[in-house]
C-alpha cells in the first residue's frame, strides 16, 4: 500500500513538472515580408487594372493561336483576381476547337489568389468555386500562372504538367 502511494505521488510530481509554461523568447519566424521582392511588395504592384496586349493559345497538337481581341485584368488590395476576354467570333469557334471554354467569345475567370515569390506564380484559391470558372483545358483554374514582369507589362503563362506552356498572355499596366 505504501509503494501504491508513494508511486502515486511520484506520477503526480512529475506531471507537474511537465505541466505547459508560457513562452518567455520571441520565436524568430524570418523577415516580416516587406520591401523590394517580398510578397507585399508584388501583390502592391498588380494592384490595378491591366490591358491585355497579346494573348496566344499552343493547344496539343494543334498550331497555335493568336487571339483577335482585347481584354482587362484586375487585381485588388485582397488579391482578387479579374480576367476578361473578348474575341471575335471566328476566334471564339478557334478557342472552342482548342477546349477553351467560352461563352460567346467572352473568356473569364474570378477569384482571390495567392502569390508564390520562390515559382513566380499566381495560384487561384478555390473554395466553393462560383459558376464560370474555367475547370478544364489550357486556362483551367487550378493550373497556376507563372508570372513576369518586365516595366509594366505583365506575362501570365500556364503551363501543361511538363512545363510546356499552354497560354502566354501578356499584360500592360493601365493604373
Amino acid at each position: 500500500m505504501l509503494t501504491r502511494f508513494f508511486a502515486i505521488g511520484l506520477l503526480a510530481g512529475l506531471a507537474a513538472a511537465c505541466a505547459a509554461k508560457p513562452i518567455n523568447k520571441p520565436i524568430d519566424v524570418g523577415p516580416v515580408g516587406a520591401g523590394p521582392g517580398s510578397t507585399a511588395a508584388a501583390r502592391k504592384y498588380l494592384e490595378g487594372h491591366w490591358s491585355l496586349e497579346s494573348f496566344e493559345v499552343f493547344p496539343p497538337g494543334k498550331p497555335p493561336l493568336q487571339l483577335k481581341g482585347t481584354g482587362l485584368l484586375t487585381y485588388d488590395e485582397f488579391s482578387n483576381l479579374k480576367i476578361e476576354i473578348r474575341t471575335d467570333a471566328k476566334t471564339a469557334d478557334l478557342l472552342d476547337q482548342a477546349g477553351i471554354i467560352n461563352q460567346g467569345g467572352t473568356i473569364s475567370s474570378s477569384g482571390r489568389t495567392a502569390v508564390d515569390m520562390q515559382n513566380h506564380t499566381l495560384t487561384y484559391v478555390i473554395e466553393g468555386q462560383p459558376a464560370g470558372f474555367v475547370t478544364t483545358g489550357p486556362l483551367a483554374t487550378n493550373r497556376p500562372r507563372h508570372w513576369v514582369v518586365e516595366g509594366n507589362v505583365l506575362t501570365l503563362t500556364t503551363r501543361d504538367t511538363d512545363g510546356k506552356a499552354l497560354s502566354v498572355a501578356r499584360w500592360k499596366k493601365q493604373s
